[in-house]
Order: structure tokens, then C-alpha cells, then sequence
């Protein structure tokens, strides 16, 4: 076998990711959060690197009066180079529908929910509607409910030895205010702890634990806030009930209900539930809303929860008569390249010169792609705002179809790079906060021939439920009858759909007496 080396001439085409462009679509997939969190990371790197220190005090004291200050500059700007008169585009402001009044200051644009940097979702620990949420809701944001619980027990005339199973019982509440775990697995813990009690039979040492812990149990559901140390929902609504006056209306039928038959209220099975207490439409409505006015979860007030800050990347406002999109300039991170060092790399040719010259280079490039990346973010979300204009004149029920590859056509991007623009990024409107992959949707045929989005539907069938009676509330096909009625082809397994990923409940649990 005669076996030689030879050479052979290949073409072939490959498609090959810079350094840079990999650091490009890193940024752009990044969310607000994550690209400070990786800025941080570069600024202590590299030396060459520094923030704008004049840009950032001033944008940090402020934020929302720094956005505002923002919009009003560009409106100024728009106003200059419009041939309008003032006056004539501040009445054209004020007559559009659905637009929101501005003053100099931006003080009604920004709600307090939808300040940059307002929390996405903001926990309140107390309900001035109900009695004592307020009290114990502002314990709860500085201790936990173990904690507060403890702090009472301390001032009752207990003896030592009540006390300590007293905190015993507490340590195993969970974050609801519930002893979820049986009583009989929480004797078997006690008999293997310090606290067991001195006895030389087990049965007899068992029963002293289980005796030794109701009474524990009984004092800890005597603190507040009432309702703690319930074995069962049933069991803390009827501490709940036990402690309010004798003389609240409906009181003696909200417990007998609570106690045997609230899985039927749950049902909301009322014709059974009227046979079963022997009450009328008027007795067993009264003892219902005492009911839902208690708390079912007397600890949450006390629970810490994760609290997700979100600052919107784009701010949408209208301006005489037409929707505009800016950046969020807090938003935005300002960096520099340090003068000093990169003056000292143009002049040093040694081995630290090159290397300092590579870092110069990495500076550039990141600033460069910050800047690509929120031009990018600007113009899709101009686009966004374009085609979904009458959305932010009408609300969700005038919101059209849409998918990327029309924003990636308009924007002359690939619909992969429109995904990660979208992804994680907020755009802050007078209707709210929304994440721009928000304003995209599937369609639904209509009888006209045209195309009706998902979202609109969804707002359409809140608006049905809403406004139905709830004594005879919309079954899902009804809904999906009277969508036809406008012209929108739905079948009623598609309502279904949609009014659970609005969690609004079946026709049978809104029913209402």
C-alpha cells in the first residue's frame, strides 16, 4: 500500500466572535442590576477605568428628580426646534387622550409605586383596615415573630418552668404563626431534650410532656397577635372569633362555621351551608364577612421578604400629542478613561507600558458597548412604543399583536438580539412599570379576518368578570360567547387558559350570596 503526504487547497467560511463582540452581547442580555454588578467587577480590574465622579454624585442624590430633569431637557430641546408656539403645544399636551399633566418638577408623573429604583413588590406590613395589623406590622419590620413573642412571654407571671416550654413551643412556629407540626411529634422532641420532665415511666413522663405542652400552647395562643399557635386555618379563626366581644354581629354562626363546615364555605356550597346552620341569606352573609375580615396568616407581618428593586432602562411620556422614549439617564453608568495612566502608557514602551496599553484598549471597548448597548435599547423601545401607541392611549384592551421579528425588521436587528434587548429590561410609563417583553403577544383571529392579541383578550375578560353578577357569575363559556359577540373567536378552553394566568377563579368560586 503506497501511502504519501500531499497538500490540499480548502476553502471554507467560518464565523468567528471577537473579543469584543463577545463582551457586546455579555452587556446587552445583562438587566439593569446585573450590568452595575459587572461594572464594579471591571472598575476593580482595571485602572484605567473610573466612573464620572461629578456625573455620579449628582445622578445618586436624586434619582427620580435626575430622570425628570432629564425629560424636561429633551422637551426643551423638542420645543426649540419645533416651529409650534409654546402655548399652542402645551394646549395640544393638555387635550390628548390618556395623556398625563407634567410640571417642571415631574412630580405627577412618577407615582410612588413607580419611582426609578421602586420596588417591584412592595410588602406593607400592616393594613389599616384591620384591627392591630398596624401595631404588630411595625414590630415585625424590626424583629421576627419568634422574637416579639418571646418579648411578651417575658412579662407574663408564668413560672420558670412554664416559660421554658412556653419557648419551646414558639421555636417551632413556622413563618405564618402556625404549629404545623403534631402535637405528638412535638412530645417525642421535648422527652429527648434538657426540658423533659423528671418521671421514671415513659408513659407516664409522655403524658406529663403532652399535659406540659398544651398548657404551653394555651398561653402562647393567648399573645399577640391573636391567632398565633393555630394547628389548623379553622383553628386560628376561631381564636381569632373567641377573642372579639360577645355582642359582634354574626359571631356565634361565624364560629359554629369555622369549626365544622368551612371547607363548604371555601366551596361557597350556600344553599348546603344554610340548611346545615339553619340561617337565612342575611345571617349567613353577615357571619361571611366577619369571616373574611380575619387574618389568616397572624405572623406574615413579621416574615423578611426579598425585596427586588427595579430601575426602568427607558422612560415613555407624551408630548403634544405623540408618545416619546428617552433613557432612564440613572440608568445609565458613566464611565471614563483615567487621563493620567493613559498618558503614561502613550509615553512607556517597556513591559508594563503594553500591558497598561491592553487595559486601555478593554476601557474602550467597554465603554463603547455600554453605549452601543442602551442605543440599542432606545431604538427597539421606540419601535415597541410605535406599534403599540394605541396601548398607551387606551389601555391593555388596544393592545395589537406583536412579535420580534417585526420590531427586528423595523430596527434592521436580528431577532435573537431583539430577544436579549427585551429580556430583563423596564420601560417606565404613566400606566406603570413594564418589562419590555410585556408588550409582545400571540394573536387570535377575529370574525372580521383580523388579528386580536392575547393580552387584550386577557383585559377583556377581567372587564367581563369585573363588571358580571357575582350572585351569577360568567361561566367560561358564557365569556367565551359574549368575546364572540364583539367578533373574537375564543373557545372557552382558551378563556380558561387566560383567566388562570390572571388566577381569577371559576364562575362557582366568585359565586356571592
Amino acid at each position: 500500500m503506497n501511502m504519501r503526504a500531499s497538500l490540499n487547497l480548502k476553502l471554507s467560511q467560518q464565523l468567528a466572535l471577537t473579543p469584543q463582540l463577545q463582551q457586546s452581547i455579555k452587556l446587552l442580555q445583562l438587566s439593569t442590576v446585573e450590568l452595575n454588578q459587572e461594572l464594579e467587577k471591571f472598575l476593580l480590574e482595571n485602572p484605567l477605568l473610573e466612573r464620572d465622579e461629578a456625573d455620579t454624585e449628582e445622578s445618586s442624590s436624586e434619582p427620580a428628580l435626575a430622570a425628570a430633569e432629564a425629560l424636561n431637557a429633551r422637551s426643551t430641546v423638542d420645543d426649540a426646534v419645533s416651529d409650534e408656539p409654546r402655548s399652542q403645544a402645551d394646549a395640544s399636551t393638555e387635550d390628548a387622550p390618556g395623556d398625563v399633566a407634567y410640571d417642571a418638577e415631574a412630580a405627577n408623573f412618577f407615582t410612588d409605586e413607580d419611582r426609578p429604583g421602586a420596588s417591584l413588590s412592595s410588602p406593607r406590613t400592616g393594613d389599616g383596615d384591620r384591627d392591630g395589623q398596624d401595631e404588630f406590622g411595625s414590630a415585625g419590620a424590626a424583629e421576627s415573630l419568634q422574637g416579639f413573642l418571646l418579648q411578651q412571654l417575658g412579662l407574663t407571671a408564668l413560672s420558670a418552668r412554664d416559660k421554658q416550654i412556653a419557648e419551646f413551643v414558639i421555636a417551632y412556629l413556622d413563618d405564618d404563626g402556625y404549629l404545623s407540626m403534631p402535637l405528638e411529634d412535638l412530645v417525642t422532641l421535648l422527652l429527648g431534650s434538657e426540658l423533659a420532665p423528671d418521671d421514671s415511666g415513659d408513659a407516664t413522663a409522655a403524658e406529663a410532656a403532652a399535659s406540659e405542652l398544651r398548657a404551653a400552647l394555651h398561653h402562647v395562643q393567648h399573645l399577640g397577635p391573636t391567632g398565633v399557635g393555630a394547628q389548623s386555618l379553622a383553628d386560628c379563626l376561631d381564636l381569632q372569633l373567641a377573642a372579639m366581644p360577645a355582642s359582634t354581629a354574626g359571631l356565634e354562626v361565624a364560629r359554629r362555621l369555622v369549626r365544622t363546615h368551612l371547607e363548604l364555605l371555601g366551596q361557597r356550597d350556600f344553599v348546603k351551608l344554610k340548611r346545615l346552620l339553619q340561617v337565612d341569606d342575611a345571617e349567613l352573609r353577615t357571619a361571611q364577612t366577619l369571616i373574611t375580615s380575619l387574618d389568616p396568616r397572624p405572623g406574615a407581618c413579621f416574615a423578611s421578604s426579598d425585596t427586588r428593586y427595579i430601575v426602568p432602562d427607558v422612560v415613555v411620556r407624551k408630548v403634544r400629542g405623540r408618545w416619546r422614549v428617552s433613557l432612564n439617564q440613572t440608568a445609565v453608568p458613566r464611565l471614563k478613561v483615567n487621563q493620567y495612566y493613559a498618558d503614561l502608557v502613550h509615553k512607556s514602551r517597556d513591559a508594563a507600558g503594553r500591558n497598561l496599553s491592553g487595559q486601555l484598549q478593554e476601557a474602550r471597548w467597554l465603554i463603547r458597548n455600554i453605549q452601543q448597548r442602551f442605543d440599542t435599547i432606545l431604538r427597539v423601545s421606540e419601535a415597541i412604543v410605535e406599534n403599540q401607541r394605541h396601548f398607551f392611549d387606551h389601555g391593555e384592551v388596544a393592545m395589537r399583536p406583536l412579535v420580534l421579528r417585526e420590531i427586528a425588521d423595523q430596527v434592521g436587528l436580528h431577532e435573537s438580539t431583539v430577544s436579549r434587548v427585551t429580556s430583563q429590561k423596564y420601560m417606565l410609563t404613566p400606566r406603570g412599570i413594564f418589562e419590555l417583553k410585556y408588550f409582545f403577544g400571540s394573536s387570535v383571529a377575529t370574525e372580521a379576518g383580523g388579528a386580536c392579541s392575547a393580552t387584550a383578550i386577557r383585559a377583556m375578560i377581567k372587564q367581563l368578570v369585573e363588571a358580571e353578577d357575582q350572585r351569577k357569575p360568567l361561566s367560561d363559556n358564557k365569556i367565551a360567547d359574549l368575546l364572540a359577540d364583539q367578533g373574537i373567536l375564543v373557545a372557552r378552553r382558551t378563556v380558561a387558559k387566560y383567566r388562570e394566568s390572571m388566577q381569577i377563579q371559576p364562575a362557582n368560586m366568585r359565586k356571592s350570596l
